[in-house]
């Protein structure tokens, strides 16, 4: 197979997994002899075997003793409750289920994806990791196929096929939900709060798997699908569990494996941009799958899968964590983790998601969508093709891995990518226009900026550090050097909802934004202050525009807050009112960004203010109930509003 050129940090080695596939007997393919190399030290154990270990763990003794205790709780009632969880939770891999869901796959990915790409390089490296230390895989998630691509990969190159974290709600569906177990998903519920036995069941349960060397793991440290295709802040309950059997010494090293998806059409584009606007999420069921089965009449462009190079625990740890502390609690009984240890995980997990960022393929579509978003009243094919072609060059100058189609000619290529997204853009007498809805009002056309959004979301982790230093320059006295690093330290508290930023790592996320800049020629600096370049005052403007939905966004949910929220108000309220509070200032014309209408971003604020101790949580009749400190918000405004004007957000377009 011919190695697809991508230009930038990962240049070659992305073959198309579904040439062959064309070319051969898709039966032969789901019924070849299959021989994976499993890991060295694994016991040979069934499925059944690695429930039984969990039922008979010291450590889910201990917990059930402990809800006796507390809970005046028989035993024997404890002991069968454990059992059915464990029947709900656990996975039941077979290699028969396998080879009928990579028949079943082959078919379907044919059909819907022009190709799928992956680096064989990373396919190498996961085959040594694999049979040398437990392995954990942990990819980015932007859609249901997903894990389904990831275990088709896997089966194709004669991997271990690894068994999968996945929503209880997908065990509910008929037949499918039972295919899913039988290859290997493991299903875990999305609320399980102060549930002590279902926690218990669930941390051995994976720590067995890890431990034994059953299988591969896989789970998404996002926790959730991204609705925005924008990298989402890492959840650490699964981490922690995945990690304890290297702290306790129980497993001498564990590799994780960061994996990038990068979907040039994602299947749910639609559907993810109504939830961010308030529509019901659909029941994950069988009858609704065999609905959406006219996706499957529909072209998906490519799909590129990077498998990253395996991070070793025990390597990253030397330093940061005192095992001894480990020594001194007998490995079958509850610890709680260290701060330090805490502080770890969540650094580890932070790093992964950066990982799976800098290894993401963007596609000409990624970029066209920065500039589409920037020109809401329509642009010029020609001149679309200008700035797309512009910022190719700025995102490649910022290490940016995009594929881009060679021997085509530039025009052929921004045609093909119009046609392909025909859902969200339209062109009509050489003028390009985002697909508007029937209906009234601003929601007609907030869904189609949605999902242009969500596409530009994809490539936004390139420029988020040199768009944070060039909003930051606008406010700091004479570019003082230190006044810009004060304001983007602000800046990476109050966004770090928004895209994902190590903790503590403020003076490296400084550096690396102020480094791309004047490689790209765009500022001068010195110790003691950062001017602009006559020739960089293009680049300066199209990255305020990057951050302008967001500043945008965050400064009316403070207006509502400041000025028309009660001080005290509960979330499903909350989503109510700001949503009908913006719908106004559409209609008078105050506002104009469809952004704001997005509730993961309304959320977002609300998680930044509380970090930020303007406001405060507590749980009244099981609702979230939010206080708020109208002068600390309004202080946070004014922060972020100093140097951000109105005439600024007209004139900051690509």
């Amino acid at each position: 197979m011919e190695p697809l050129s991508v230009e930038g940090a990962e240049a070659d080695g992305f073959f198309d997994i579904l040439e062959e596939r064309r070319r051969s007997s898709d039966f032969s393919h789901a019924f070849r002899t299959f021989n994976p190399q499993p890991y060295h030290g694994a016991m040979p154990i069934s499925a059944a075997a690695i429930n039984r270990i969990v039922l008979e763990s010291q450590y889910l003794s201990y917990i059930i003793q402990e809800i006796v205790v507390e809970c005046d709780e028989p035993r024997e009632a404890l002991l069968e409750e454990a059992s059915a969880l464990l029947d709900e939770m656990s996975q039941n891999l077979q290699l028969g289920f396998i080879r009928l869901l990579g028949f079943a796959l082959s078919k379907v990915f044919k059909t819907v994806f022009s190709s799928i790409h992956v680096n064989e390089d990373g396919l190498t490296r996961l085959q040594q990791a694999i049979q040398e230390y437990p392995v954990i895989l942990m990819p980015n998630h932007r859609s249901y196929v997903d894990f389904l691509v990831l275990s088709y990969i896997m089966f194709t190159y004669d991997l271990s096929i690894p068994v999968i974290a996945a929503g209880i709600p997908l065990m509910g569906m008929k037949l499918i939900g039972e295919i899913f177990r039988r290859s290997g998903a493991f299903f875990i519920r999305r609320a399980i709060g102060s549930d002590k036995l279902y926690w218990a069941v669930l941390s051995e349960y994976v720590r067995t798997i890890v431990r034994t060397g059953y299988a591969p793991l896989e789970f998404y440290v996002e926790g959730l699908r991204s609705r925005t295709l924008k990298s989402l802040t890492p959840k650490l309950g699964m981490m922690h569990m995945v990690l304890e059997p290297f702290f306790k010494g129980e497993v001498f090293d564990i590799s994780l494996v960061p994996i990038s998806i990068s979907y040039e059409r994602v299947l749910e584009e639609s559907l993810l941009a109504h939830e961010l606007l308030g529509v019901p999420k659909p029941k994950e069921t069988t009858e609704a799958l065999l609905k959406a089965r006219t996706v499957l009449k529909e072209d998906y462009g490519c799909m590129h899968v990077c498998f990253g190079n395996p991070v070793s625990v025990r390597d990253l740890v030397k330093g940061k964590i005192n095992r001894r502390q480990y020594n001194l609690v007998p490995r079958d009984l509850p610890m709680k983790p260290s701060r330090e240890t805490q502080e770890f995980v969540s650094g580890l997990a932070h790093m992964i998601i950066r990982l799976q960022e800098r290894n993401v393929v963007l596609s000409t579509w990624n970029l066209m969508a920065v500039v589409l978003l920037q020109n809401l009243q329509g642009i010029d094919l020609d001149l679309l093709t200008h700035k797309t072609l512009w910022l190719r060059r700025l995102a490649l100058r910022f290490g940016a891995n995009l594929r881009w189609p060679k021997n085509v000619s530039d025009s052929v290529v921004m045609s093909s990518s119009v046609s392909l997204h025909h859902s969200v853009v339209r062109c009509e007498r050489g003028r390009v226009f985002l697909v508007e809805e029937a209906g009234p009002g601003p929601v007609s056309r907030a869904a189609a900026v949605l999902m242009c959004a969500s596409y530009r979301n994809q490539a936004v982790h390139v420029f988020t550090r040199p768009a944070m230093v060039v909003v930051s320059m606008k406010t700091a006295a004479r570019n003082k050097t230190d006044d810009v690093f004060h304001h983007f330290k602000f800046l990476l508290e109050l966004f770090s909802n928004e895209f994902v930023l190590i903790p503590g790592q403020a003076d490296q996320d400084f550096e690396e934004g102020c480094s791309l800049l004047q490689k790209s020629g765009v500022i001068g600096r010195s110790d003691e202050v950062i001017c602009v370049r006559d020739n960089g005052q293009e680049t300066i403007i199209f990255l305020r525009a990057i951050l302008q939905p967001f500043i945008e966004s965050y400064q009316l949910v403070f207006r509502y807050l400041c000025e028309e929220s009660s001080q005290t108000f509960r979330e499903k309220m909350f989503q109510n009112r700001i949503r009908s509070f913006i719908m106004k200032l559409f209609i008078s014309g105050e506002v104009e960004s469809y952004e704001c209408l997005s509730s993961d971003l309304q959320k977002n604020v609300l998680s930044a203010l509380l970090r930020m101790a303007a406001m405060t949580k507590t749980k009244v009749d099981d609702q979230n109930e939010f206080r708020v400190n109208t002068s600390a918000v309004k202080r946070i405004w004014d922060m972020l509003s100093n140097g951000w004007s109105p005439q600024i957000s007209i004139d900051a377009r690509l």
